[in-house]
């Protein structure tokens, strides 16, 4: 691993490939110098004409490169062009890289990844002054780079987590031997006041509270048969407050589906609130993500009637070879990716007394199938989707680029 001098200036020469992933790549190294090798352009260049979406976004690239040179001179191209910031005051400067003659790396044969690191060698030697660090998407690019002992980096900005430990869990458990007569209150050292608001119940803490806190938190004594479960409303360094949640283990229920510990019965209280816009649901495959996403909605959408339809989604990707093109409408094509749909209704219709299930009936197809939407992905692009629970299945499938237009 080569190792950088943090004090030195920095140059992030990009590949193609970070471009087409994020087109506002450009933006995202702060006071650092971004270089563009020719080598890039002309690969924008091969991918700008067509219908495809890497078509598009060269397209979009090369727009805005246009836009950033339009604006200023040949000198100040060759001094490096000003990157603003959205507040217009510029941050760091974009420089293009041309080597009339450029000699080929040895062992190497022609092609645009070993010209482009070339082109990335031939700016280290001559800038050693600076860090030149080469960001690309390709993970055999960076091998080679290091390899050559070139500075490599993979590009991260767009990533929301790298590793799934570092994402919130959502839950904080006081277990009975460690929470003490009074709940966990003993072990938080707070004040508690209770209060009774509209049939709710909260709790107000006065004291500080544990750094790992944060709003939409459940807090709980006990993972299964927990007799205090609630959700942080309001949260600061010295006070909280609590709504108790209900309990939809055993006589209420979501559209006759009970929680059978707590987690689910945290992830169907905050499925069920009025006041939260959007759930997140990870969790090991069996464990009901689906099959509570689908009570609750038509809880809310069939009973309750807070909104006008269910828009059901999920990326289209075949585990093993695709079965190529599928005939019929949008709904026909999507069929063959909604087999979890479809197991989860026949449960979610299916008798308690004989086990038989209503999904298969026509009549009970019409009435759903009137308020539930099963779209592509593809085409979701542009739609303002009013009172509608939208539900995206398998969310990890999704690229960036696919869910950033909705």
């Amino acid at each position: 691993m080569v190792r950088l001098d943090k004090k030195a200036k920095r140059l992030y020469v990009l590949d193609t490939n970070v471009l087409i992933h994020d087109p506002a790549a450009l933006y995202q190294f702060e006071e650092h110098e971004v270089v563009i090798p020719m080598t890039v352009l002309e690969e924008l260049d091969k991918h700008k004409n067509g219908l495809r979406e890497i078509a598009r976004t060269a397209r979009q690239v090369s727009r805005t490169l246009s836009d950033l040179t339009n604006q200023v001179s040949f000198d100040e191209i060759q001094q490096g062009i000003p990157i603003p910031r959205a507040g217009g005051t510029p941050m760091g400067r974009l420089r293009f890289l041309c080597y009339p003659e450029l000699k080929s790396l040895e062992h190497l044969e022609e092609s645009p990844d070993n010209r482009l690191l070339a082109e990335t060698c031939r700016l280290r030697d001559e800038r050693p002054d600076a860090s030149v660090i080469l960001v690309s998407k390709d993970i055999n690019l960076r091998v080679k780079a290091a390899a050559l002992r070139v500075p490599v980096e993979d590009y991260l900005t767009d990533r929301a987590f790298s590793d799934s430990d570092a994402m919130l869990e959502g839950v904080r458990i006081y277990p009975d031997s460690e929470a003490g007569d009074n709940g966990p209150w003993d072990q938080l050292q707070v004040d508690v006041t209770v209060e009774r608001v509209d049939h709710h119940t909260f709790y107000r803490l006065e004291g500080r509270m544990p750094a790992d806190w944060h709003l939409g938190m459940l807090v709980s004594d006990s993972e299964n048969g927990a007799s205090f479960e609630a959700i942080v409303r309001e949260l600061g360094p010295n006070h909280a407050r609590l709504q108790l949640l209900t309990n939809y283990r055993h006589k209420a229920g979501v559209w006759g589906v009970h929680a059978h510990d707590s987690r689910q019965n945290f992830a169907l209280n905050l499925l069920m609130d009025d006041d939260i816009d959007l759930v997140t649901i990870a969790g090991s495959a069996g464990t009901g993500k689906t099959f509570m996403t689908l009570a609750a909605a038509f809880q809310q959408t069939l009973d309750a009637k807070r909104f006008e339809r269910i828009v059901f989604t999920r990326a289209p990707i075949s585990m093993s070879e695709d079965i190529g093109f599928l005939p019929g409408t949008e709904e026909e094509k999507m069929s063959p990716w909604m087999g979890a749909f479809h197991d989860n209704m026949d449960n979610l219709l299916r008798d308690e007394n004989d086990g038989s299930t209503s999904w298969s009936q026509d009549a009970t197809r019409t009435l759903i199938g009137s308020r539930v939407q099963i779209r592509a992905p593809g085409f979701m692009r542009g739609r303002t989707l009013n009172d509608t629970f939208l539900i995206i299945d398998e969310a990890q499938n999704f690229t960036p680029k696919q869910l950033k237009p909705w």
